[in-house]
């Protein structure tokens, strides 16, 4: 279920079609820092569709498949005559001229990362971008000749037409890619584009979401009853408060402890949520460890695992709504990178999610609600602001909804378990002491870290403890630095805190003797291990 800014449409919004390119959620996130709301659908969405949500501008996106091949998506050329701007990028930019009768063939150079560009400055994208400018391509299909009434407007050593437009019908496109980092003027092409073009004004803001998703909220509930899957991190918390606002009891939150959690974690939830905390639910805390761990014995493939606990959460779910009575609706912290993760449209699936790909054919409810759907999670936190939530529960670490499952490489037990705990908790007690010593910059500094966490490898290995051998466990700690959870940088932590988190985790966690540290970065890794 999804909920957009201004659900009657009043809003201005700019609409990225998805032809399957590995940016995609990348643009509509630039857009958004533009403040401007923007939403990704694929490119199977029919144009009356498309039309009848009334963008201010339409973005196409790059993709892995060549125009010219039939098999490959196309769109309705009556898009291109329907008075909605439109930025092609890349496969978009090729589309757009092959649609209108320009030529694109396989490029005599392929061109793949940093390229310097010639630029022309009186188009209309690039009234504020230098003469020569470093843009990111990623082609092996070039466009070899325009649509007629285009013109070129940048141009590098062998891609004759880098960008074009035909201003008159608000036409334009771009061979390399605006919305990445390494293109470093990208964002004044985009701007340019959003206000511009497209003429809009920026006044897309959090708080106008939030009050928006309430009211579209209260409008699909009525008078029915809902119940919120919450974790007790940041998605699921904001959803559950978002809810509560909309609908007060008619919302009931249902905590699973599935064995997997923290140390902890299943008594600071309730301290937060429960009957003594500062928010009036109605909350319900299921104990269901060894229900988890039957299901989850034996297993050691990652996907089988999200699929195992997502399926067993929404029977656990179902369960406790039958308690209940009549409940309509199963309300989900569900977040826009799970999404693109777990398949968007002919997007490759990266991990299923056990709120979006590890759900299960059949589930016994009405609908599922996810508020925050759309949004990635630096939005996220900033709407939990804006719904008041304190800001130490907003910006606490964020924790995967499968868990420790999936933090634990092969099969899980209980034993394993209790080890990824300890250390985990070693772990975030000394970086909390060295972000209150000012040794790692505290969350909303410059160069904070994302999120941090202790896994425990399927790997053991030969150690000496004393005078003994020792055959145990290596614990590899991850720290990212990130905003959106697209993508991320693996954290220099200062070698001093390695150490002493290091010397803990060995000396007070037991059937552990090797510490690791995970240098990988965002693609090519995940976030998480599984």
């Amino acid at each position: 279920m999804l909920y957009r800014e201004g659900s009657t449409m009043e809003k201005e919004m700019i609409i990225v079609l998805d032809f399957g390119g590995q940016y995609n959620q990348l643009i509509a996130r630039r857009v958004r820092e533009c403040n401007v709301y923007c939403e990704v659908h694929p490119y199977t969405t029919p144009l009356d569709e498309l039309l009848a949500m009334n963008p201010k501008g339409i973005i196409l996106t790059g993709g892995p498949n060549s125009v010219y091949d039939m098999k490959s998506p196309h769109y309705d050329t009556a898009l291109f005559e329907a008075g909605i701007p439109i930025l092609g990028i890349c496969y978009g930019a090729q589309l757009l001229a092959w649609s209108l009768g320009g030529k694109v063939e396989t490029a005599p150079v392929s061109e793949y990362g940093k390229t310097d560009i010639d630029i022309d400055t009186t188009g209309t994208l690039f009234g504020r971008v230098s003469k020569k400018t470093v843009g990111w391509m990623s082609h092996t299909d070039y466009i070899a000749a325009l649509p007629e009434d285009f013109r070129k407007t940048a141009s590098s050593s062998v891609c004759p037409f880098a960008a074009f437009e035909d201003d008159k019908k608000k036409l334009y496109a771009v061979q390399f890619h605006p919305e990445v980092t390494h293109t470093v003027e990208g964002m004044k092409v985009l701007s340019a584009f959003v206000y511009d073009v497209c003429g809009c004004k920026g006044d897309w803001k959090m708080g106008d979401f939030v009050d928006s998703t309430i009211a579209a909220i209260k409008e699909k509930v009525g008078d029915g009853k809902a119940l919120c899957a919450l974790s007790g991190g940041v998605d699921s918390s904001v959803a559950a408060v978002m809810m509560s606002k909309a609908i007060g009891k008619q919302l009931t939150c249902v905590f699973v402890d599935h064995g997997l959690l923290r140390k902890d974690e299943g008594e600071s939830v309730d301290a937060v949520f429960g009957p003594d905390g500062p928010y009036d639910l109605n909350f319900v805390h299921v104990d269901a460890r060894e229900r988890f761990y039957k299901k989850l014995a034996g297993v050691t493939e990652p996907e089988q695992k999200r699929k195992i606990i997502g399926e067993e959460f929404i029977r656990v779910f179902e369960e406790e709504a039958k308690k209940i009575g009549a409940v309509d609706y199963l309300v989900q912290g569900t977040i826009y990178p799970d999404v693109i993760e777990s398949g968007l449209g002919d997007s490759a699936v990266i991990k299923s999610h056990h709120n979006v790909g590890g759900l299960p054919d059949y589930v016994d409810f009405k609908e599922i609600i996810e508020p925050l759907r759309m949004l990635f999670k630096d939005e996220v936190r900033r709407a939990g602001l804006e719904l008041g939530i304190p800001e130490k529960l907003v910006y606490r670490q964020p924790f995967p909804g499968p868990g420790l499952g999936i933090r634990i490489i092969g099969d899980v037990t209980p034993e394993k378990v209790k080890i990824v705990q300890e250390a985990d908790a070693i772990y975030r007690e000394e970086i909390a002491k060295a972000m209150e010593g000012g040794v790692i910059p505290k969350y909303g500094q410059p160069g904070t870290i994302g999120q941090y966490f202790a896994a425990l490898t399927n790997m053991r290995s030969v150690g000496v403890m004393g005078d003994f051998r020792t055959y145990d466990y290596a614990i590899a700690l991850r720290a990212v630095m990130t905003s959106d959870f697209m993508t991320a940088e693996a954290a220099q932590l200062p070698w001093d805190v390695l150490g002493k988190v290091t010397n803990r985790i060995v000396n007070e966690v037991e059937h552990v003797n090797r510490v690791m540290y995970d240098c990988t970065s965002k693609p090519p890794g995940t976030i998480e291990f599984e």
